[in-house]
């Protein structure tokens, strides 16, 4: 059982990834847990520490990749090409050895051909998402949670589309969307848990 979980920035995506693999008993990673997790494996874990869900930039690529060098706005020799190649290396490497909750990363792109890959889409109405925000210290003013949080939501955006394909956020491109203002999380994540027992149980026939 792979769960991936994707999200629009203040959805509460980790904190939901946290509880869904509490109450699975399986590995939880997110950022911090993966770039921790590819140093374990043998890669270096500025694979993720050094991008943060974000497109790599046209002329950074082109320089990285007719020199070989780093250019100043770098903390890796590596283009963001090769950056993402090394990211799914250790995603497929920690999807091998059990199940896990992803938060991320494109993880249910990478995994896609996994028959117990579940993937889900957290979003909320900018407001709440702002006030949640807000709560948690990361902005003191409504209004710049907001611009913060269509921010990142763009640099996830364009990240998730320009490696996949798809379109980040698109309902077809998940198995489950779910709109995490409705609900306490905690509930959310027993939706998420009953939804992805139950398909993993059906693809292995029980």
């Amino acid at each position: 059982m792979i769960i991936v979980i994707g999200r629009e920035f203040g959805s509460g995506g980790r904190q939901i990834g946290r509880m869904v693999a509490e109450r699975l008993g399986i590995a939880y990673y997110d950022k911090e847990l993966l770039s921790e997790a590819a140093g374990r494996l043998g890669f270096s874990p500025e694979v993720f520490a050094a991008t943060d869900e974000k497109r790599p930039s046209p002329f950074r690529s082109l320089v990285q990749g007719l020199y070989g060098i780093a250019d100043n706005f770098h903390t890796t020799s590596m283009s963001g090409e090769r950056l993402y190649e090394q990211q799914s290396a250790v995603i497929r490497d920690l999807a091998e050895r059990g199940p896990c909750v992803i938060v991320g990363r494109t993880a249910d792109y990478i995994m896609r051909d996994n028959p117990c890959m579940v993937s889900v889409f957290l979003h909320a109405p900018i407001e709440w998402r702002a006030e949640k925000i807000v709560r948690r210290g990361d902005c003191m003013v409504l209004e710049k949670a907001k611009d913060v949080a269509r921010g990142v939501d763009r640099d996830r955006e364009n990240y998730y589309n320009y490696f996949t394909g798809q379109g980040w956020g698109r309902a077809n491109n998940y198995h489950l969307t779910i709109d995490a203002s409705k609900l306490p999380a905690s509930k959310i994540a027993d939706i998420i848990v009953d939804y992805a027992t139950e398909v993993c149980r059906r693809k292995e026939g029980r």
